[in-house]
């Protein structure tokens, strides 16, 4: 069991005491992808704004505000920026999700929490005329402290 953060020496979960670390400015980017068809991703470039991706943008931004309250052992952080971004390309939807703050402990979960839920409103809005939409390549992308 050892190296795993959340998991003390007899293998019982716990949640990491950040106590005594001083707080430092720190900053995590996520990214996410919906692939679909193409036929999808056009129609999506030729909605209005406001609607599907301005939904799933304000769904990461608020996912990750609660991501505390999602994943067990996450400590609830004061956030001082969020930004969700969307891009629809020939045939996906790439999602970027960048979270900072100045605290004890990084961001990666919320900018991770952002990105997915981010994707799964895409999923959710998309889904009635894409039987094949897919999620996929959630991965951080960068996580810096200063």
């Amino acid at each position: 069991m050892s190296g795993l953060s959340h998991v003390d020496p007899s293998g019982h979960v716990r949640m990491v005491d950040v106590g005594g670390k001083p707080s430092s400015r720190r900053r995590a980017v996520a990214a996410a992808e919906v692939r679909m068809a193409p036929e999808t991703a056009r129609r999506l470039r030729e909605l209005p704004k406001g609607d599907a991706l301005t939904t799933a943008q304000l769904a990461g931004i608020m996912a990750a505000k609660r991501t505390s309250e999602l994943i067990p052992l996450c400590h609830p952080l004061p956030l001082t920026h969020v930004e969700v971004e969307l891009v629809v390309r020939e045939d996906a939807v790439g999602i970027t999700a960048a979270v900072e703050t100045t605290a004890q402990t990084g961001v990666e979960m919320e900018a991770l929490t952002a990105a997915s839920v981010a994707a799964l409103t895409v999923y959710d809005m998309a889904k009635a005329i894409d039987k094949e939409l897919t999620i996929g390549e959630v991965r951080v992308l960068e996580k810096t402290k200063t």
